[in-house]
């Protein structure tokens, strides 16, 4: 009985190879040659030529000047005689060649035969080129046409090998397997801090290596985890150690790998994807920077003009959470905005958790320390508790940087292994960014800079809530002329207290130059800046205005109100009113307390320009110890009493935040 054939088998019997083009080509070229003229040609010398050109025997002769060359075609009749072979052998116009002594003694030789015997040859006189050259121009076209034909379907291909970026596989998924049989892993050793994060994680971990022990009491394991936080916490490298512990295939790619100029690209890789990820199963998918692929439908800032985005995030919701099942597969994601991401992405089913991994505390800072430091080879002043306390705010990449700094200034100076200092210095240098020693200030400016940096040692010294002191400098560094470092404290709320006495020392600057020098610049440029947006947020987003209290035109959605503001124009200007209000209450109250002070501050001055760098204890010797001990304050108090350092054996380069000033606009996000 004769059997239909099934459509896979008529797909592999009619399926294109690229190697049929190529037979294609040699078959035309093979054609060209058996078309192409194929007659003999013999060279003969010019005492046999003259005899053959008196017996009449050439069709048409052909002189080339230049060479001092003829070409002739014999007659079908005397093919015999000049080349004594049959002529069905030599093809349809046999040929010969002849050197020739010159053109002239040709030309007379001709027309001397032309008398004698009646020839009736026909002659025809040219340049010459190169026989060579010319058949190399004729085949030049075919040779680029191959090369250029070949190239085109290597790349087409993906280079003979079948890899992503391809024409034929633009729509493969771009995704890098890191499979479980690696030899290079990452588990949470190599993760420190972030034991909130892992404790979330954990049980991902425990369902890819026992799913049985959820599947039989008809529990779930969500479907996806979303990493957010600011950059450089550690999310990508939170995700590989999951991958890791489990023990489970890991796919990662970005989020911009399914952003494609090509219509349909990013949907086709988002299927491909998943497809691999089904037969890996169970596996991760990790997703870094899914902002750049999940943002809002119907709010792109080209006016709804990329719709080939909002195509592809369709189909990533349709495979997380669509008619197909995707067992085992789990996806993570990570991204710094998660405010603009679809809703539909984060709905349970999808994305069911958001793992919040924020900058480390002291003690995960004192682990990130630990774990940067395995490599490096460091002596007995190097503390990675102190080093921690050095460094508020910092993240876990700011932490490897300054390790990795630190071990490139030790190099630099000849050192054998990396001390204390040269973590100052790389702390110095990461935040303030480079010494400027060479750079041309004058007596004045130096005199001004002394003046508006001491200001701003003599206020943060005595206000209460002004964060503590550290060191002051009118070195330039990085773009500034001169800096004052401070350790702020950890704290999670910030009282309307606290604010107001950051701002007083932030104005410190430019009232000691009104003050003391009679007049302003325009170095406090930075610190106006600053002062600015903290008072706008105590306005509209903290409510800590007397006229507008307990109002807050913040927008947590970040759609940020459109174009249009949240309040009338007449808000608008007691907006402003209030602001300038709480700036020039602060510059008044920072004048008052400099003139109080006036010979401390001087003399702060006079030391800060003979000396260029002064520390705490030069304050404290100014002004005395102060009288508010702030919590850092303690810790470094412990610190020193712990390692025993005498008071004139300090660090060159002790604590340097890492921003001068917590600023509202930060704490807020």
């Amino acid at each position: 009985m004769f059997n239909k054939p099934s459509k896979d088998n008529k797909q592999k019997m009619f399926r294109f190879n690229i190697y049929w083009m190529y037979g294609l080509i040699f078959i035309m070229l093979g054609a060209l040659y058996f078309i192409s003229d194929s007659s003999v040609t013999k060279e003969i010398g010019w005492t046999e030529f003259q005899k053959f050109a008196q017996e009449n025997s050439f069709e048409k002769i052909t002189v080339f000047n230049k060479k001092n060359l003829l070409e002739a075609t014999v007659k079908s009749d005397k093919v015999k005689e000049v080349f004594s072979e049959n002529a069905d052998k030599l093809g349809s116009s046999p040929k010969i060649l002849v050197k020739i002594p010159s053109s002239d003694k040709f030309s007379d030789f001709y027309d001397r035969t032309v008398k004698e015997n009646n020839i009736d040859t026909q002659i025809r006189y040219e340049e010459g080129e190169d026989a060579f050259l010319n058949f190399f121009i004729s085949l030049a076209p075919w040779i680029l046409f191959i090369f250029l034909w070949i190239f085109i379907m290597k790349r087409m291909s993906g280079n003979a090998g079948g890899g992503p970026g391809g024409v034929f596989n633009v729509g493969k998924a771009k995704a890098q397997l890191f499979d479980k049989d690696n030899d290079h892993k990452v588990t949470f050793q190599d993760v420190a801090g972030l034991s909130e994060a892992k404790q979330e994680v954990e049980e991902i971990v425990s369902f890819l290596k026992n799913p049985g022990k959820y599947t039989e009491l008809g529990g779930k394991i969500p479907k996806g985890a979303l990493l957010v936080g600011p950059p450089g916490t550690g999310k990508t490298l939170l995700a590989k150690a999951v991958a890791g512990e489990a023990n489970v295939p890991f796919f990662s790619l970005s989020g911009s790998d399914f952003v494609e100029m090509f219509v349909g690209v990013g949907a086709s890789r988002v299927r491909d994807l998943f497809r691999q990820a089904k037969e890996k199963a169970p596996c991760i998918v990790f997703i870094d920077e899914i902002d750049a692929v999940g943002r809002a439908r119907g709010k792109n800032a080209n006016m709804n003009s990329n719709d080939e985005r909002e195509n592809t995030l369709n189909q990533l919701l349709t495979e997380m959470d669509g008619f197909g099942s995707n067992s085992g597969v789990i996806i993570l994601a990570a991204t710094n905005r998660a405010d603009v991401l679809d809703k539909a992405l984060l709905r349970a089913g999808r994305f069911d958790r958001q793992i919040h991994v924020e900058l480390p505390d002291l003690n995960e800072r004192k682990e990130i320390f630990g774990v940067h430091l395995r490599p490096i080879k460091i002596d007995n002043s190097v503390d990675a508790e102190f080093m921690a306390r050095q460094t508020p705010g910092f993240s876990g990449a700011d932490i490897a940087n300054v390790c990795n700094e630190a071990a490139l200034i030790a190099a630099r100076n000849g050192k054998s292994f990396v001390q204390k200092e040269d973590f100052m210095n790389a702390v110095d240098r990461i935040v303030g960014g480079l010494e400027k020693r060479t750079k041309i200030t004058t007596a004045e400016e130096r005199r001004s800079i002394a003046f508006h940096e001491a200001g701003h040692a003599t206020l943060s010294w005595l206000l209460e809530h002004a964060n503590p002191l550290v060191k002051v400098t009118i070195v330039p560094r990085g773009k500034a002329l001169g800096a004052a470092w401070y350790l702020p404290e950890e704290r999670q709320i910030t009282t309307k207290e606290q604010l107001l006495d950051e701002m007083c020392a932030t104005l410190g600057g430019r009232a000691a130059e009104e003050i003391f020098l009679g007049k302003i610049s325009t170095g406090a440029s930075n610190d106006l800046e600053r002062v600015t947006k903290q008072a706008l947020a105590m306005v509209i987003y903290f409510g800590m205005s007397e006229a507008l209290p307990n109002i807050n035109y913040y927008d947590s959605t970040g759609q940020e109100w459109g174009f249009t503001k949240p309040y009338s124009e007449e808000t608008a200007r007691l907006i402003d009113t209030e602001v300038q209000k709480i700036i020039n209450e602060q510059y008044a109250r920072a004048k008052q307390i400099l003139s109080e002070n006036s010979e401390g501050h001087n003399k702060l001055a006079t030391v800060l320009l003979e000396r260029e760098v002064i520390y705490t204890e030069d304050v404290e010797h100014i002004f005395g110890k102060r009288l508010w001990v702030s919590r850092s304050e303690e810790i470094l108090e412990q610190q020193e009493k712990k390692t025993n350092a005498p008071k004139e054996e300090q660090p060159d380069h002790p604590v340097e935040e890492k921003a001068a000033e917590t600023t509202v606009e930060e704490k807020e996000e």
